[in-house]
């Protein structure tokens, strides 16, 4: 796989010109991100699973490519402890532009913020991230326990009884909004089921 997104990455960053060693390096640094320890859910395969959608989604972009960057980065910095990750990922894509002459800067930083509350704000390619970011909720129900199952590893520190809790409620706001998807509208039905089925597994019905 990795093969596949290295080419992926290359040809992304070659939309600005980028050195193919430069890209090479910036890829490297990537994958060591995504490999951390305490990964089970927000790793490579997440990538490219969001990469294949916004594809899929991409008459809907007004800048495809900026898109996809943010799809790259806005899990590069990744603790289950910290409650700016968002934050620091868009600073760390900030940085990496900057290095690449990457003339995107602002934009993809503020797409990589707009996956921490998942708010579009009426911004086209906001809808396209942040679909291909909650797609797995409407996967498959085994795809799904497999999903849910790697975030509870993620969350391996907190005690049992608070993760039910707190995932409960994550879970529950996602239940409250008027849609949970701009655009798969087609996975309304099958996100709902999902969630609602972690929902009954948390509260021990």
């Amino acid at each position: 796989m990795n093969d596949l997104l290295r080419t992926q990455w290359r040809d992304l960053l070659g939309a600005w010109a980028v050195m193919p060693s430069l890209a090479d390096e910036t890829f490297g640094e990537i994958c060591m991100h995504y490999a951390e320890p305490g990964r089970f859910y927000h790793t490579l395969l997440h990538i490219g699973a969001m990469l294949d959608t916004a594809q899929n989604l991409s008459s809907f972009a007004q800048n495809l490519n900026a898109v996809k960057l943010a799809v790259w980065l806005h899990d590069v910095i990744y603790d289950s402890r910290a409650s700016d990750n968002e934050e620091r990922s868009a600073e760390h894509a900030k940085r990496l532009c900057n290095r690449a002459s990457v003339r995107v800067t602002e934009q993809v930083a503020s797409l990589i913020m707009k996956t921490k509350t998942h708010e579009a704000g009426g911004d086209p390619d906001a809808h396209v991230i942040i679909d291909a970011d909650l797609a797995v909720l409407g996967g498959s129900e085994s795809a799904y326990r497999v999903y849910a199952d790697q975030i509870r590893h993620e969350y391996a520190w907190v005690p049992e009884s608070e993760y039910r809790i707190g995932r409960r409620q994550v879970l529950e706001r996602f239940l409250a909004r008027p849609s949970i998807f701009h655009l798969l509208t087609d996975l309304e039905g099958p996100a709902h089921r999902n969630i609602a089925a972690e929902i009954v597994r948390l509260t021990g019905a």
